[in-house]
Parts: structure tokens; sequence; C-alpha cells
């Protein structure tokens, strides 16, 4: 890139350069701006500023492309099988089954390539600028560096401006650097140290931010992807998000099941041929096996589950928008949180106060005017100097407080620290109306990024009122020579609370006889009322949620934009910080090679002054370690980073449309508290998942043992193909479904997040499985046998039992620990009812004369049932001895 446009490889960077300097680099004229035929051919030279977006998959291909994996591969070499032993029902359901699936991946990839168009709507459509010694209004697109841009109340910012003349100027730059107030800007050059990180350089202007209040020109000195946004739009076209641990764990189980079906067809077809049975008779055998062992319902069922999470989760103001991060959560093992208005309320509110005769602290956050200043313990006598302190705060301020309506809270118009001044005066009973109509303002002195404060003058009955605020250091020069040991009380309190993270605000005031002109003349012997802090208070359930991740294995860290003092106290407040930590700055990240910050990354909890670039390298850090990590973001400098996270959480109150876009999931609320309930939603989902597995595996491989064993142990085949597929049908379907509407249980959130390479048939799931279907299979034969000695219906007694056996296996793997009689039958009514809708089916194909036809089966006697529910018992009493032994062995 060339360095005009960028802006490097110049003997400096434009924020570090002199306004001269950065006109003549650029080529300009400070007054007249740049003439029409010099813009053309720049434009010619340095393309459209605009963003350039990478090519998309086309719609199709994203479609088929939903094809190419293993379960759905299976499940279409199922569908043909049944074709084959023309069981056209279960066709159809495979069919529908592998479609939904493929829909559901095509609008969710689909949408996930939204992001960049989120960020190209961030950009304005117009600029203000200088051609030819007159102010144009051209294309943003047109732009080019060296033009001269003029800037107002209300702008989006067209590209990157090093600014020349500066008044009043405030940029919301919160999208961009996660700044949680509007910056002030100056003109004049800062230090290579100084200007590092985007949020430092307070002479400039990034494309894609807007004017919150005053007016400035700039020059442009980068433009579409050479610009700090651009370079975002690379960052978020280049790292994509890896597939969710859900989809890694199905395909490796469809892996091994469509290899078990081959291996259920080859090796049951050749044993019963072998031992004397028909061929035709052994083949239609091993195939319905073969669809019998496949888990066609298990794509289903999870997308069931995921749908049913994703509508709790919207009840709870998480709303998900792939649905396989509904599960991933429940993987999750990191979660690094931005900070404003997700651990904190993202409304400015006054906590502290400091004057001559103490200090106190104030309820009420936010812009909520209710509360109360609380003095310090030994404070006894009342402050008076505290109303008057009040009154300049009030007076000498430009927002505009409103009260609630129609279900919205308190809100402000102007800047939020004003906003938090006007919420803490009525606490001492002062009304900003009646100030403004007592003491109207005749005259004022705007804030200056460069002189740091503010000034206003009101007539007033006996004179005139001079209300004065700014940083301490900005008045101090000012104070009355009377003032000088309050002034050094003063400033030694303001160092207190700036290390306590509180913005600090001095207030004074003075009486004059008349105003003086210039009216900078009245700008000295000040009286300082007092000190405030401003901060932006922690939410009252943040820490409880750290806590709560905490006790969940689950590491919480805080990767904000603000400053790093600011990030600390807000950190020690919610716990997150201990004694002796502190926050990891941008600086510090910079001097860091990506194997110190592996290294160090599982010890550091918070992290300001970041850039986009350095988020990304912690979530990657935390990747190389093996974690699940879950990224919380609002601003578009955030969308890299949650794109690449396993799971990007966006907000859905103060995130742009380039982080919404770029997340799985979005809080309605903005509330770090709601992505806690969301983890123990994913978890619950996956132990759903984790059930149904597990009783799958089990049901089947019942199936296939049975009729494997047989032929070896010298008796007939047990079961029909119609009754394999009849039991396939009773017992994977509601109650497999109902399994995935399991409530959480009581220790989902006090044990620690399952490995992340852990399989979905890791923790003795299998072993379980391979157990459990052994005894269903020897019970069955056993049944055989004794029906056979007795000269009983076998096959129907066969039939019945492992049908019974089944259903009672899905009433005991309701929990991998706790008691299905501890559970209760209320718990989750709808596998109650699945079960009792199998049961029925189940006796209706043994009794119905119209129903028992289709599968050859003999009425039971009374005790012939005896002795299969007896019997069919045994699962339901085997996995409820191994929970026992489980619980016994490992009480935690």
């Amino acid at each position: 890139m060339d360095a005009m446009n960028a802006g490097v490889g110049s003997p400096a960077e434009p924020w570090e350069a002199d306004v001269a300097d950065v006109v003549a680099r650029y080529g300009t004229d400070a007054e007249r701006g740049l003439t029409t035929e010099e813009s053309a051919r720049r434009l010619a030279r340095f393309g459209s500023n605009e963003l350039v977006e990478q090519r998309r998959t086309s719609a199709v291909q994203l479609f088929f492309s939903q094809f190419a994996n293993t379960m759905t591969l299976v499940l279409a070499a199922a569908a043909a099988i049944t074709v084959v032993i023309r069981e056209y029902r279960d066709t159809i359901v495979i069919a529908v089954i592998v479609v939904l699936n493929s829909v559901v991946g095509f609008v969710q990839e689909h949408r996930a390539e939204e992001a960049m168009a989120a960020l190209k709507r961030l950009t304005a459509a117009t600029a203000n600028t200088m051609r030819d010694g007159a102010v144009a209004q051209v294309p943003a697109a047109e732009l080019v560096p060296g033009d001269l841009v003029r800037l107002a109340a209300g702008d989006v910012v067209s590209a990157d401006l090093r600014l020349i003349e500066v008044h009043g100027l405030r940029v919301d730059e919160a999208p961009l650097t996660g700044e949680s107030e509007p910056t002030a800007k100056t003109a004049r050059p800062l230090d290579a140290e100084r200007g590092a990180l985007v949020a430092d350089r307070r002479n400039m202007a990034f494309k894609g931010t807007v004017v919150s209040f005053g007016r400035a020109t700039g020059v442009v000195v980068a433009t579409g992807m050479a610009t700090e946004i651009g370079r975002i739009a690379t960052l978020l076209q280049t790292h994509s998000a890896d597939a969710t641990p859900l989809q890694q764990r199905l395909g490796g189980l469809g892996r091994r099941l469509a290899a078990a079906a081959l291996a259920v067809c080859a090796v049951v077809f050749i044993v019963g041929v072998f031992t004397g049975e028909p061929a035709d008779e052994m083949f239609l055998t091993a195939v319905s096996l073969a669809v019998a062992a496949i888990p066609e319902g298990l794509p289903a069922v999870v997308t069931v589950a995921l749908a049913l999470g994703a509508r709790r989760m919207a009840a709870r103001r998480a709303l998900v928008r792939r649905l396989p991060a509904v599960e991933t959560l429940g993987s999750v093992t990191v979660i690094c949180s931005d900070k404003t208005g997700t651990l904190t309320e993202n409304r400015m509110a006054v906590e502290r106060v400091w004057t001559h005769a103490g200090s106190y602290t104030v309820s009420g956050g936010g812009y909520r005017p209710e509360g109360e200043v609380v003095p310090a313990p030994g404070t006894v006598s009342p402050d008076p100097s505290l109303t008057r302190l009040a009154e300049v705060a009030v007076a000498c301020n430009d927002a505009t407080l409103h009260a609630p309506r129609e279900g919205i809270e308190w809100t402000i118009t102007g800047d939020p620290t004003e906003g938090a001044l006007l919420a803490f005066a009525p606490k001492l009973g002062v009304e900003q109306r009646e100030i403004e109509a007592g003491r109207p303002r005749v005259a004022e002195i705007a804030f200056d990024a460069g002189r740091r404060r503010m000034l206003t003058v009101h007539r007033a009955a006996d004179g005139w009122w001079v209300a004065v605020k700014g940083a301490p250091g900005a008045l101090a020069p000012l104070v009355s020579p009377a003032d000088a040991e309050d002034l050094a009380n003063a400033l030694a309190a303001a160092d207190s609370l700036a290390a306590g993270g509180y913005r600090v605000i001095a207030l004074a005031e003075r009486w004059v006889d008349a105003v003086p002109e210039p009216l900078d003349d009245i700008e000295r012997d000040l009286h300082l009322v007092g000190l405030v802090g401003i901060a932006d208070p922690p939410r009252a359930e943040a820490a409880a949620a750290i806590a709560t991740c905490r006790a969940a294995g689950i590491t919480p860290v805080m990767i904000t934009g603000d400053h790093p003092a600011t990030a600390e106290a807000v950190a020690r407040r919610l716990g997150l910080l201990d004694g002796a930590s502190s926050a990891v700055t941008g600086h510090d990240l910079d001097a860091m090679g990506d194997d110190e910050l592996a290294g160090r990354v599982e010890r550091v909890s918070v992290y300001a002054r970041t850039t986009p670039e350095q988020k990304l390298r912690i979530v990657e850090a935390w990747k190389r370690q093996g974690a699940i990590v879950a990224m919380t973001g609002d601003g578009v400098n955030d969308a890299p980073a949650l794109r690449r996270a396993d799971i990007g959480v966006a907000m859905g109150i103060t995130g742009t449309d380039v982080s919404k876009e770029a997340g799985d999931m979005v809080l309605a609320d903005d509330n770090f508290a709601t992505i806690v309930g969301a983890v123990e939603e994913g978890r619950r989902i996956y132990d759903n998942v984790r059930r149904f597995v597990r009783y799958m595996l089990a049901t089947n491989s019942g199936e296939v043992w049975v009729m494997f064993l047989a032929p070896l142990l010298g008796l007939p085949l047990p079961l029909l193909p119609a009754q394999i597929l009849w039991i396939n049908l009773v017992t994977d379907g509601p109650p497999a479904v109902a399994l995935g509407l399991e409530p959480a249980e009581p220790d989902t959130m006090t044990r620690p997040p399952r490995p992340a390479s852990e399989s979905i048939l890791g923790r003795g799931l299998w072993q379980h499985a391979l157990w459990i279907g052994l005894l269903m299979a020897g019970v069955s034969l056993a049944v055989q046998v004794l029906a056979r000695a007795a000269g009983w219906p076998e096959r129907t007694m066969v039939f019945t039992t492992l049908a019974f056996l089944q259903l009672g296996n899905a009433l005991a793997v309701r929990s991998e620990r706790h008691s299905a009689v501890h559970l209760g039958l209320r718990s989750n009514p709808w596998l109650m009812y699945a079960v009792a809708l199998g049961v029925g089916a189940q006796l209706a194909a043994v009794y119905a004369p119209g129903v028992r036809s289709l599968f050859d089966t003999t009425p039971l006697t009374a005790v012939q049932l005896a002795v299969v529910l007896v019997a069919s018992s045994a699962a339901f009493v085997a996995v409820e001895i191994e929970k026992l032994v489980r619980r016994r062995r490992d009480p935690v």
C-alpha cells in the first residue's frame, strides 16, 4: 500500500506529525483542499474508498456442501437400503431428516456470511469535503488521501482522518475501540508511545465512527481497506469459525456407526447362512438389522433438542443465530467478556464525592435520580458544600435527563458523564429546571480536549455566578490562593479516586460583579467546591455470575478497550482480580510473542486497551491450550474475535450489526449473567444428546446381539425382519425424542466442563452400551430357551421382551448418576407418555387381531406375559445398580 494512503513507511505516523507536516505530506491545501483534477488522479491511483469483499461461496455450492458429511452419507445409504427392503415409510422419514438438516445448515452458514455486508453499512454515504476551495458534498467512496473533510455533530466519519482543526469535537468510537464514552479530540501531535493504540490516537477520526459533539476539519490519510475498519474487514474475512464440538463429535460417531452397519450386514448374513438359514431370509434380516443399527433419528433428536434449547434460551434473553451454538455453550471452558454493558450497567453514575468536609458514597446507579449521599464514617455534621457542588454540576452541563416513559428507563441526551452529574444532583434536592429558571446561562466556554474543562456564566439576583467543571489538574492553576490547603487535599483525594478506577471531575465556582471581555479572563480565583468520582457501576448480578462460572470450572476473562485503572477497579469489585494481580495492557501484549502469551494466558484475567488483532491473539492463545472459548462483544472491533471464537456472543442493545452478524448468539439484555444461564442450557442439551446416544447404542446393540448370538447357540432366528423394524420404530421414536426434553440435573453448574477432546462415547458410554446390549440379548435369549422348553410362542415372547427391555432402559438412562426414582415421574412427563405409548403399541402388536397378523405374533397368556414383564425389568434394575455403584465410588 502506498505510504501516503497507509501512513506507513513515512518518517512519522500521521498522529505523530504536526499539522503543517501532515498537510505537506499529503499534498493538500489547508484552506482550499484538493482540486477536482488531482482528486481524480488520486482516485485512479488509490482506488475507491470502499471495503472490498472476498469472493463469496455461491448459494448452490453452499447448499450442496451440507450433504458432504459422514452422517448424511450414512443416512442416504440407509434410505437406499429401505427402498430395497420396501420399507418406504422409513425412506420418506430419512429423506425428510436429511433435507431438513441440510436446509438448517445452509441458512446458518449463509447468515454467517452477512457480517461483511453489515460492516459495509457502517460507512457514510457522503462527505463534506473541500474541492477547488469550496465545500462540496461528494460520495464517500470518492474520497482520496489528501482530501480535506469537514465534520459536525451527527456525521459518520467517512475515512481515516488526521484532524488539523478541532472545536470541542467528541467522537463515539465505542464500536471500533470499546471506549465507553465519546472521545475528546485534539489537533496536537502525539508521541509514538501515546499513539500506538487506536484508542489513544486523540488527533485522529476513524472511518465508521460517529461525531457526537463539536466540529472539526481533517485530512484524509487512509481510505478503503487501508483504514482501521478496513483492517478489521480483512481480519473478519480471513478468520473463520471451526466446527462446533457437537459437530465434531457427531461426525466421529457417524463414521463409527457407518463401519458398524456394514459389519452387521456382513457378519450376520455370513453366520446365518453358515448355520443353515435360507440366504434370501438372511439377506433381509441382515439389511433390517443394518437399518436398526443406524440411528436415523439422531439428527432429528439433536435438531429438536437444539431448537427447544434455543427457545428456552430466548426466554432467558439469549437469542441463538446458529443452532449448534446452543450445545457449544455447554462445552465452554473460557468466557472472554467485554466490560462495558456486559459486566457493567453501561450507564455512568456518581459513586464517590469529596468536599473539604469529608468523603461520601452515593447510592442509586445509572441515570436514576433516586438514591442518597451517605457520609463516610466519622462525618457527622451536615455539609452545605454538597448542595453547592450539585448546583455547579447541574449548571455547567449540556445534557438533558429524561424520566421513564412507556417502559423505557431513565435516559439522557448528551454526554454520559454530564448525564451522571444530572442524576446525582436530585439526590441532594437540586433540580436542573430550577437552576435554569433561577440562574439562566448567559455565556460559556465549551469543553475542549486541550483545556480539559468547561465554564458557564449565569445571571443571578445578586451578580454573576460562574460554574466550572473539569479535570482536577486543569482546574488546579485557576483555584484561588486562599484555597491552597483545600486544593492540596483535593488533589490527593483525586489521585486516590483515580487509582480506584473512577473518572474524577472537579467542580468550582466564583461570583463576579461583571462579565469580562474576553471571557477567558474570568477563569481565575475559583473556589473549589469538591470532587466527584464517576464510574460505570458493575451489574448487580455480574459478581454472582462470575462466581457461578468458577464453580462450573469456567474461567471468566475481561477484555476491554478501556483504561487499565478502570478495568482493574471493575474487575476487583467483581472478584475477577485478587490483590496481587493486575491488568495486562495492549502494550504488554505487543511485547509478548505468541508462545509467551500462550504460556501466560491461563494466569491473566483482565486485558485493557486492546486492539482487534490482540483480541484475536488472546482467543487463539486460549484455543492453543485446548480451551473452548466464548467471546462477547458489541463493536466492529470485536467482530473478528467473535467469528474466530468457538462461540461468539454479540450484544443486542449496544451491539453493532457487524458484531451481531459475526456472532453465533445475541444477548437481548447485554448481560453477562445471561451467558451463564445459556451455558447451563448448553450443558443440559449435550447431556440430553448423550442420553439419546447412550440409550440408542444400548438398545440397537441388543437387537444385533440377539440376532448374532442365537444361531451360534443353536437357536432359530428369534425375530423376523418386520419385528426388528417394529422394535426400532417403537423404541427409537417417541422415547428417544422425549429423552431430549430432560431438565437440567442439579449438579449441572457445579461440575467442570467436559474436555474438548472427549468423544461423545467417552466417560464409559460405549462400555455401558456394550454390556447393557449384551444383557438385553442374554435375557431375551434366556426367555427364548424357556419358551422353547415350555412350548410357548418363543418368537412372540422374545419380540415383546426385547421391546419392553428397551423401554425400561429409557426410564433408567435419564441420568448417568441420579436414580430414576429420585428424579420422579413429573420432571419429564413426555418420557412417561412416550413409554406408555410404546407399551400400548407393543401390546397391540401382540393382541390386536388386525395388527398381530402383520408381525406373525401369537397372543400371550397371563403367565407368559408375567414372565415377559419380569424378564424385561432386568435392564432398568441393572442400570440403577450401575448408578448406585458409581455414586458410592465417587460421592461428589
